[in-house]
């Protein structure tokens, strides 16, 4: 007979196991057999045991080509591994915060921006800062290339983590529970962690002065967003289908393009999202794990704090900020240069 196997769900969790062939399974009888065990002298046991054994050759394995279960489920929770990683630099370098700047396999360009800019800050305040970047496996005929690239470039930086899923807008959501897996397993001595888009200035030290203050478990802030609507219609960006998710308003989240959270929510978000299933929109989907465990995202003291908006230019407009997305014409090393200058005078 012919048997496909495919998804499994089980324990009453949600749990992606990708198993693609197709079996050709042999014919079988029952044989039965005795053994006998001796225990050092003292007993003999006799086991009766009806074994399923094949009567022809061995299973015929027919690969079948994977097909994605569609364009809004999301393969998550599932096993995914590391193919570049840093495992020991947090236990090394113990830092207070970690930034994971989210960031495509081949964007060497903002990953440098980043490196020679506020990413090249690694004392503040007398706090260490360490700078990863994230990011899953490029696809297409440069694959290889860009691979290669990429493995030179962690030999010289050692600041990449890289996990074995497709680097897609739609799988956002997968990379931003690898994060979560890998703050919780390489850095969950650090105090605090920070996502960040490739595109965002951080205003390292009026960060860390807000987190002075901040508690030090079950946090997280942003540009937090409430009561926004889940959108039914198909020709919206961000539309969700009431099979993914009946509810029409989603709870509050902090907005994508940065957000802090202290360091015992990964495990505890990660744990969640085997109970809640996933949403393709990553930031919505941390606010609906979030809600399962009972905890609210904190507005900062100035909700201007986060902005996904780009200011016009001003080292005085971004000494009042902590994360703001940079318009692309701008120089950024120009531009970070000129607000170490001038911020101090703001």
């Amino acid at each position: 007979p012919m048997s496909l196997l495919h998804t499994v769900f089980y324990d009453g969790t949600i749990q992606w196991r990708r198993i693609h062939f197709l079996a050709t399974l042999p014919q079988t009888q029952n044989i039965s057999s005795k053994h006998e065990l001796n225990m050092k002298n003292q007993t003999t046991v006799t086991v009766k045991m009806i074994q399923q054994v094949p009567q022809t050759q061995p299973a015929q394995m027919t690969p079948v080509p994977y097909v994605p279960p569609g364009p809004y489920v999301v393969e998550y929770p599932y096993e995914y591994h590391f193919t570049i990683n840093e495992p020991h630099r947090c236990e090394q370098e113990k830092p207070y915060v970690v930034f994971v700047i989210h960031v495509a396999p081949h964007n060497r360009a903002h990953r440098d921006a980043v490196r020679s800019t506020w990413g090249s800050e690694g004392l503040v305040l007398d706090k260490v800062m360490k700078v990863f970047f994230l990011l899953g496996m490029q696809t297409g005929g440069d694959a290889q290339q860009v691979h290669e690239r990429l493995m030179q470039e962690s030999k010289e930086h050692r600041d990449l983590i890289q996990s074995d899923f497709v680097d897609s807008y739609k799988n956002l959501t997968i990379k931003t529970m690898v994060m979560l897996e890998w703050l919780n397993l390489f850095c969950s001595n650090a105090s605090y962690a920070m996502k960040v888009d490739s595109d965002i200035f951080v205003n390292v030290p009026k960060m860390v002065k807000l987190l002075q203050k901040a508690p030090k478990t079950n946090y997280m802030t942003g540009h937090v967003v409430y009561s926004n609507p889940v959108l039914r219609d198909p020709d919206y960006r961000w539309y969700v289908p009431e099979e993914i998710l009946p509810d029409s308003i989603y709870p509050p989240y902090a907005f994508g393009l940065g957000y802090i959270l202290s360091l015992d929510l990964p495990k505890k978000l990660i744990e969640a999202s085997r109970h809640v299933k996933a949403l393709y929109i990553e930031d919505a989907y941390l606010g609906l794990c979030m809600k399962h465990l009972g905890i609210l995202p904190i507005d900062p003291p100035d909700k201007d704090y986060f902005n996904d908006l780009p200011l016009s230019y001003s080292p005085c407009a971004l000494s009042k900020i902590i994360a703001i997305t940079i318009d692309p014409s701008i120089d950024r090393v120009k531009m970070w240069k000129d607000f170490k200058e001038q911020a101090k005078d703001c």
